[in-house]
């Protein structure tokens, strides 16, 4: 599977949750795949998408789950200590581990070699960390969201993107519905 097949299996999970997701395709393949105003999509901030969530989840008690990719999570390895020593039990980060920077051309990352993201959770603090394959990844996500207990996923799958129209819509407007679905 590749991550927009991901995706698409488990949107009906993801409905109603408060979700942060990663810059470039991930966010057009969610977008086009299944758009809500508790969707925030990333606009230009390679990295960022699991201390956004993190941050989200500790301001509030909305299960919180971030998508994000191995290279994402390579750029801003300062993340997973971060969540390791701060994570609280509303709080999902999902790595979609294509072992490819995606959005940029399918260039090869260091975890298609040896890098192991789920050693480096562990490693960095994260208690609860789960390693799945990719057609294993929605009981595993509805698992981690009945626990109510702070969760690292690795989805290993394919390496691809599926075709997405851009985002068109302003990013004002996705910040401001995004805010209202964490208040309402």
């Amino acid at each position: 599977m590749i991550r927009s097949e991901i995706l698409k299996e488990i949107a009906p999970i993801l409905k109603d949750q408060l979700i942060v997701c990663n810059i470039g395709i991930p966010s057009q393949e969610l977008h086009a795949i299944m758009d809500q105003p508790s969707n925030f999509y990333m606009l230009g901030t390679m990295g960022l998408s699991s201390s956004i969530g993190l941050g989200v989840a500790l301001a509030q008690d909305k299960t919180v789950i971030s998508i994000d990719g191995d290279g994402s999570v390579l750029t801003n390895l300062g993340t997973l200590p971060t969540i390791g020593n701060n994570c609280p039990d509303n709080y999902i980060l999902i790595i979609i581990d294509n072992g490819s920077y995606g959005s940029t051309g399918d260039q090869p990352t260091y975890t298609g070699r040896k890098t192991d993201l789920a050693g480096m959770a562990r490693a960095a603090g994260c208690d609860n960390v789960v390693e799945v394959q990719d057609v294993d990844t929605g009981p595993a996500l509805q698992a981690a969201i009945d626990a109510r207990h702070g969760t690292v996923m690795i989805v290993k799958c394919d390496s691809g993107n599926a075709k997405m129209p851009v985002i068109t819509m302003d990013p004002v407007i996705i910040k401001d519905r995004f805010m209202k679905a964490v208040a309402g």
